[in-house]
């Protein structure tokens, strides 16, 4: 069974100090459990990082392959230098403009990681989260958290206390429920074991902030492309299935998106198909009455992303069969947007309609 702990029951005030079920799921974490939590970006599932067979059931209950690392969770910086060799000023420069926040930095590891934390890398990812449950979690466990995002492997985050519930309930003890993710998107994983900074992973900070501390900064190709089954994955979200719904999606780029989202609709009804778009508020209106699953303004990124895995989680609830996606410039908010998206379909795009329907033109959307 697992218990789901309800906003109330977590409440924190001065008179009553911590809550119960906080000190519950502390030492549940203590006794090498699995307990899921709530940060900023998504809901995470989190072990003792110490304690490799604790971590080892991270791995199991996701279905996740090990050699996809995780991220280490932190609450102080005593235990950043306990985890990572090499905190320069360049990192605590980063440390003390983006933490807590959607920053994860990448360092070589000490001999306190275990293996299984790292897929056998000699670096680790950590970062500090600005969700109060997860740092007071964190503290009353007094353990850093290895936590990767609660939901079955492959499967779009979760970004409320339902959505891991539906993936882990019965799986895991405990679902802390914090409400709803603030940034709706994983962290930046930022690479400094290196010459060169590199960002491994687009998220909650952008690109374009990094670089005010980092002219240098370079992005890794496989933010918007594949890894090779034979390259090694450097961080979470690198190399397998992600984020995906059950059924087909695809993402329409290039120009004239309307029509040929409306074209993609269309020939899948003509086919006996029952499609589905995921879309800015803006082009849904143009799409009408084709069905929809909004995501926000297109003049708001930030916002459209912290909507995305709720969306893509609609998608199989919605009864279709095949879905379509527009896509985003992929800068600001919108590079992370589109690695999300791009994995979610597998990378599978289409730009144009065919030949025959080259004139699908506005007349009939």
């Amino acid at each position: 069974m697992t218990i789901v702990a309800s906003p109330s029951e977590l409440k924190c005030d001065s008179s009553s100090g911590l809550p119960v079920k906080l000190f519950q799921a502390a030492r549940l974490i203590r006794q090498g459990e699995l307990v899921a939590f709530p940060t900023e970006t998504v809901y995470g599932l989190g072990a003792n990082a110490a304690n490799p067979d604790a971590v080892a059931k991270i791995f199991q209950a996701k279905g996740r392959p090990t050699d996809n690392p995780l991220i280490v969770h932190i609450a102080s910086a005593d235990m950043w230098t306990a985890l990572a060799r090499g905190i320069n000023d360049r990192a605590l420069s980063l440390a003390e403009r983006f933490w807590p926040g959607p920053l994860t930095i990448v360092l070589p590891r000490t001999d306190a990681v275990p293996d299984v934390v790292t897929a056998g890398l000699d670096t680790v990812g950590v970062r500090m989260p600005s969700h109060p449950l997860a740092l007071a979690l964190i503290r009353e466990s007094g353990c850093p958290l290895a936590a990767p995002s609660a939901n079955r492997s492959g499967r779009p985050s979760p970004t409320t206390a339902q959505a891991v519930l539906d993936d882990m309930g019965g799986i895991i003890p405990m679902i802390l429920d914090g409400g709803s993710c603030s940034v709706g998107v994983e962290s930046t994983v930022l690479d400094l074991s290196g010459v060169t900074p590199v960002v491994l992973r687009p998220g909650g900070v952008t690109v374009e902030a990094l670089r005010e501390y980092l002219p240098d900064l370079a992005v890794d190709p496989s933010a918007l492309a594949p890894l090779s089954d034979i390259q090694r994955a450097a961080s979470p979200g690198m190399k397998h299935r992600h984020y995906a719904p059950r059924i087909p999606l695809t993402i329409v780029t290039g120009e004239r998106q309307a029509n040929i989202l409306a074209y993609q609709y269309d020939n899948a009804v003509t086919k006996g198909e029952t499609p589905v778009l995921l879309t800015t508020n803006e082009t849904a209106q143009v799409l009408f009455p084709r069905r929809c699953i909004t995501l926000g303004s297109r003049n708001d990124l930030e916002r459209v992303s912290s909507q995305l895995f709720g969306a893509l989680r609609g998608i199989d609830e919605s009864g279709a069969t095949v879905a379509f996606a527009e896509s985003y410039p992929v800068e600001g908010a919108g590079l992370a947007l589109m690695n999300r998206l791009l994995r979610a379909a597998g990378f599978n795009t289409v730009n144009t309609v065919n030949t025959v329907n080259s004139d699908y033109t506005s007349n009939r959307l």
